[in-house]
């Protein structure tokens, strides 16, 4: 998943940075530049038709991420607890039942691989801050297709307004 030293979630945060130097040598024509690079990662057609918010992820390396996260019992378990709500990360390892030392290595790695996003904090006891997350996701479908993996998922609302990359790529 990394490539260059640079993870998606970090790539996906720098991505303003990464748009200010095309619109500074293109202009305008960064738009068209940005959306032939993502063309290759994800159908920005279908999200911008889609009223539900459904992309299908193209590159074969994010697909295995969601492959891999799946297949993984206590990620999936994770996932599911922070669909519809977000949780600290105590509160995901008592709902799921995982063990606390895989559990935060698991939940880490969903965090790296940008499925899990911090939303919010809780005030603890002691009044320290403590982060919440959530799974930028509402849906997933996973579906193979000519021997090849086809992963399309419902962004929640919040996942496309908040990304700087989609709002880039949508407008």
């Amino acid at each position: 998943m990394e490539r260059h030293g640079l993870g998606l979630v970090q790539a996906i945060k720098d991505f303003h940075k990464f748009d200010g130097v095309l619109r500074e040598f293109f202009g305008a024509g960064a738009d068209g530049l940005e959306t032939k690079f993502l063309q290759n990662i994800i159908d920005l057609k279908q999200q911008k038709k889609a009223i539900d918010n459904w992309i299908i992820i193209k590159d074969q390396e994010l697909a295995k991420v969601f492959l891999e996260s799946f297949a993984d019992e206590d990620k999936k378990a994770i996932i599911g607890a922070v669909l519809d709500t977000s949780l600290i990360i105590a509160d995901i390892l008592s709902v799921c039942n995982v063990p606390q030392t895989s559990g935060y290595r698991k939940i880490n790695q969903l965090i790296d691989s940008g499925l899990l996003i911090s939303n919010g904090y809780e005030i603890a006891h002691d009044g320290k801050k403590i982060k919440k997350y959530e799974s930028i996701f509402d849906n997933v479908k996973m579906d193979i297709e000519k021997n090849v993996v086809v992963v399309k998922v419902q962004l929640k609302k919040t996942s496309i307004q908040e990304s700087v990359v989609l709002q880039v790529i949508s407008n």
